[in-house]
């Protein structure tokens, strides 16, 4: 399967869905919305896949709407879809990243900003290029946070700053977002996407039952109260613990040897 606007790609356990629009630095319009949606949907069901990778093409990471078809289609008087106005694709791909199994790692290499910035929020782990830059840029457009920026912000940064970036569309480079904790490391240009495939390998390299119910209690959690989470985690440590992986953990820890998880 090909997508127009996206690259897939699946090597070693580790799937990369590359936004490939870099004349545009891969602002969400033509098909990318479908092509994201359909890849990590079809990552998701694969049972190869233990870790995803998001990236761009180009300079940019994702530079949000395509504000140029906007334009385009205010200006000849179109109408969008009903159907996006009730439920927009963009929800889709969103409920798509956060229901996957496996941990989603975005690697940003430049510009992410408006729904760019939110789909990077989106994913579970953000290591940033250099290069990258940050922003909240709807206010600018007239226009209100999309692609959940207004429930992944403020769990990222807290209120008050979410409050600023978001009213004020400002841009911020690659180390405040690690200062304020949006991303988790920065690394030159050239050292992002073999750092981000070095995690992904870490991960993919360990047992695939444990942390896809890692990802879901750490989701759930976040939102609950502690006694639904102690129930959650003892839920999912008795699953985990009747594996195979489980025992090959716990053999290899006795025998003194790294162990060796097959998903089972």
């Amino acid at each position: 399967m090909t997508y127009k606007c996206l690259l897939y790609e699946v090597k070693d356990g580790i799937a990369t869905l590359t936004l490939n629009r870099p004349d545009r630095l891969n602002a969400l319009g033509d098909t990318l919305r479908e092509d994201l949606f359909a890849a990590v949907t079809r990552a998701s069901a694969d049972p190869e896949v233990r870790v995803m990778v998001v990236t761009g093409a180009g300079k940019g990471f994702c530079a949000g709407g395509d504000v140029k078809a906007m334009n385009e289609r205010k200006e000849s008087g179109g109408e969008r879809p009903l159907a996006e106005k009730v439920a927009p694709l963009r929800d889709q791909v969103l409920f798509a990243m956060r229901d996957a199994p496996q941990p989603i790692i975005a690697a940003v290499n430049g510009a992410a900003a408006g729904a760019g910035m939110n789909l990077a929020l989106a994913c579970d782990m953000r290591i940033a290029s250099t290069a990258a830059k940050f922003a909240q840029a709807f206010v600018r457009r007239g226009l209100h946070p999309d692609w959940g920026g207004t429930y992944f912000l403020p769990r990222a940064v807290g209120m008050a700053k979410a409050c600023e970036l978001t009213f004020t569309g400002d841009v911020i480079d690659a180390a405040e977002a690690l200062r304020l904790g949006i991303v988790s490391r920065v690394v030159a240009p050239e050292e992002l996407l073999p750092v981000a495939y070095e995690l992904a390998r870490k991960i993919a390299a360990g047992p695939p039952v444990a942390i896809r119910l890692a990802k879901r209690a750490l989701q759930r959690n976040a939102e609950g109260d502690l006694r639904s989470a102690l129930e959650f985690e003892t839920f999912a440590q008795n699953a985990c613990f009747e594996t195979e992986d489980a025992r090959e953990g716990i053999r290899a820890f006795v025998e003194k040897r790294p162990p060796v998880f097959r998903g089972r």
